[in-house]
């Protein structure tokens, strides 16, 4: 029976929407709805949020610390002797065999958890090991490798709000809530606002997404090819002279160079490669370049999981230099930080920075860190690979890297290889099942929390921030923690001193979350008892910062064309083989695309009793024209392989999916070897991907979209 309700927010994804909960007489979660008061999100919650109760209910939820034994069953074991086990089996490596040979992995149920999104980087960090991997190194990395290369403007892209034009690039906001630079608070709502006041959209992707419905110019092309795309997007602009003049003079560095390196991308070549009509190509450079003046253009998984992705991001910030579509002097910096301390934004360049390039190196593949970790695509290499700074023990937190890291069979080969494997986890992962040790930790309305303040410019385009306190309860006798303690415990046996975003804290007496959260909160422009107080958050507004001169003296410009760069367009822009192209065309004729779902957020939430009928596997997902050529019906099984593996799954049709390509979603299926019905668990797409070949310059990206597949009925 409900008893009470209670203000908080959803941490499942990037949305983070106001909510109202409504609690039992044992202060457990009981329902969960919109907040129709919520100035942010404005009464708007997805169903899987909706779903929180059946998570924080489960009879399957994992509310003791778990140690797995000889025969491979867990057991339960009290918290101070799985910490005291874990914490001798990571100095005995330690004293062993260095530092290197202690790594972690970092995912969505980390990042999501302020209080504890940094801890496992400090904690390795303190140990002296440089091995920190996450999720963000095989999802969208290339966005800070195109930053590091092209260069950086303090204030930011033209924001959402007060665009012209806004222009999407493999990227389906709507169902996925989460793009750089689109106001997903509320998403639906907040873009028929914006096309109210005269934005025009440009969406450019292989299916008519839900997000695509509402585009004035809409490109379908063959996914793989947004590098192609944007080069000729950008060789029309030039050649048409549709560029910012003024701001290329003034900011664009060597502009000749790219103009040089994007001869070939004519639009009459860019169109027969992407398989797109010229025409279209051009309405696109049109709405973007010659009718607008201000509006930003950006991306998502799309092309940083297909072929060229460093390329293809890089390109799209050229778009949006050439084009001058950045915050200029004297505008209100759209959000200079709530959480995060505010700096000053000048209208001017900062080089670019190639932070690769300087500090560790890998010992495999010889990459450097991208924003302090390596690359997850040289994972399973670390784990395998003998010899000094071979890892040993990994720690894994918020995540399920043996769902979500390419060349599934592969990662599942290292994480059994492990001498240690600890997974913080509330349910049986797969990677849990591989562990040697799981720590539950407590769930999202039972923590204090603050929204995901190292990225708080995507969560809200104004400078807006929240605090909840716990709202429910843990189960009764539950030894669930909220997830940075079991580090700071650990660190204490280990005799090491966490840092907290550059605070030491007390290793004698452990602090409390609040304590945490206030220590990373310190710099907000009010004192963190104000933003307790504030039950539906605060606009930080109240001293708007304004862009501030550049340096009259500075010659800095943005890195257009460095020599990478032009050597990937060369190389992209080089003719094949024709008799090759064909055998391989006729041997693998589809081209693969990655594929959001609305009711689950990758391998998370898919399996909550309300949401499993609504997903009960990962379709493949055709044009009916394809699948009548094929001869596959609605429903029927199909094996889908590539030039690494193959899987089997259940086939769908779509018609807004272009012909010649299939879509089909990660975070599905059974480990390696174990018996699967694609009908009711699905098919991991990951084995189909190698993560020893294809891989990106820089960092490691495997290929994960637009690569070429086949599809077989099975009788």
């Amino acid at each position: 029976m409900a008893t009470r309700e209670a203000l908080s927010f959803c941490r499942l994804c990037m949305g983070h929407c106001g909510v109202v909960v409504t609690l039992d007489d044992e202060q457990r979660l009981a329902t969960v709805r919109g907040d129709h008061e919520d100035p942010q999100t404005l009464g708007y919650a997805c169903f899987k949020g909706m779903a929180a109760p059946e998570a924080h209910n489960s009879p399957e939820r994992i509310v003791h610390p778990l140690k797995r034994m000889p025969d491979g069953s867990f057991q339960p074991v009290p918290l101070a002797q799985a910490l005291e086990e874990i914490a001798a089996k990571l100095g005995a490596t330690l004293a062993a065999h260095g530092p290197e040979a202690i790594a972690g992995y970092k995912g969505g149920g980390a990042f999501f958890t302020s209080s504890s999104l940094r801890m496992l980087n400090e904690f390795l960090a303190a140990a002296g090991s440089p091995k920190a991997f996450s999720s963000v190194t095989i999802d969208q990395s290339a966005k800070a490798v195109a930053a590091g290369r092209i260069g950086i403007w303090p204030a930011g892209r033209d924001p959402f709000g007060r665009g012209e034009v806004f222009m999407i690039v493999g990227a389906n906001p709507l169902v996925s809530v989460s793009m750089n630079g689109f106001d997903t608070r509320n998403p639906l709502k907040r873009l028929k606002q914006a096309k109210a006041r005269g934005m025009k959209l440009i969406v450019i992707d292989p299916r008519r997404t839900e997000t695509a419905r509402f585009a004035d110019a809409f490109l379908q092309p063959l996914p793989g090819e947004d590098c192609a795309i944007l080069a000729g997007l950008i060789h029309i602009i030039l050649a048409e002279g549709w560029q910012d003049h003024e701001f290329c003079a003034r900011y664009a560095g060597d502009l000749d160079a790219l103009r040089a390196a994007l001869a070939p991308f004519t639009p009459a070549y860019v169109a027969r490669r992407a398989d797109v009509p010229e025409a279209e190509l051009r309405r696109v450079a049109e709405v973007f370049a010659r009718d607008s003046r201000r509006g930003a253009a950006s991306s998502a998984t799309g092309p940083d999981m297909s072929p060229g992705s460093n390329l293809a991001e890089h390109l799209i910030e050229c778009l949006n230099v050439i084009c001058g579509r950045f915050v200029r002097e004297g505008e209100t910096v759209p959000h200079p930080g709530a959480i995060l301390p505010r700096w000053p934004r000048k209208a001017e360049v900062i080089p670019a920075p190639r932070w690769w390039e300087h500090g560790y190196r890998s010992r495999i593949g010889d990459f450097g860190l991208i924003d302090g970790e390596l690359p997850t695509g040289i994972l399973a290499d670390e784990i395998l690979a003998p010899g000094a700074g071979q890892v040993r023990a990994l720690i894994v937190h918020g995540g399920n890297p043996a769902s979500a890291v390419p060349d599934q069979e592969r990662i599942v080969e290292a994480l059994r290889s492990l001498e240690l494997l600890v997974t913080i986890e509330p349910f049986m992962t797969q990677t849990a099942r591989l562990s040697h040790y799981v720590l539950p930790p407590t769930l999202q309305y039972e923590r204090a929390d603050l929204p995901i303040f190292i990225y708080e410019n995507l969560v809200s385009h104004d400078p807006y921030t929240r605090y909840t306190p716990p709202v429910a309860r843990a189960p009764a006798g539950a030894g669930v923690q909220d997830d940075w303690v079991y580090f700071w415990e650990l660190a204490q046996r280990l005799g090491l001193t966490l840092q907290h975003f550059g605070v030491a804290l007390d290793m004698r007496s452990r602090p409390t979350t609040d304590e945490v959260l206030a220590i990373a909160a310190r710099h907000a422009p009010v004192a963190f008892a104000e933003l307790q107080r504030a039950a539906r958050g605060m606009m930080l507004d109240a001293e708007p910062q304004l862009v501030e001169p550049g340096d009259p003296e500075s010659r800095h410009r943005f890195s257009l064309a460095p020599d990478d760069v032009v050597a990937e367009l060369a190389q992209l822009a080089r003719p094949g083989d024709d008799a090759s192209r064909r055998a391989r065309h006729a041997a693998y004729p589809y081209r693969f695309a990655v594929r959001r779902l609305r009711d689950a957020i990758n391998s998370a939430c898919k399996d909550l009793p309300s949401v499993r009928p609504r997903v009960p596997t990962n379709a493949l997902y055709m044009n009916p024209a394809d699948m009548a050529r094929e001869g596959i019906a609605e429903g029927e099984l199909v094996r889908l392989s590539s030039d690494a593996g193959a899987i089997e799954v259940v086939a769908a049709a779509d018609p807004d999916l272009r012909p010649g390509v299939v879509s089909c979603a990660h975070g599905f299926g059974a480990l390696p070897g174990e018996p699967a019905d694609p009908r009711t668990h699905g098919a991991s797409t990951n084995r189909l991907i190698s993560s020893t070949r294809d891989r990106e310059t820089i960092n490691a990206m495997p290929r994960m979209s637009g690569f070429p597949v086949r599809v077989v009925r099975i009788p």
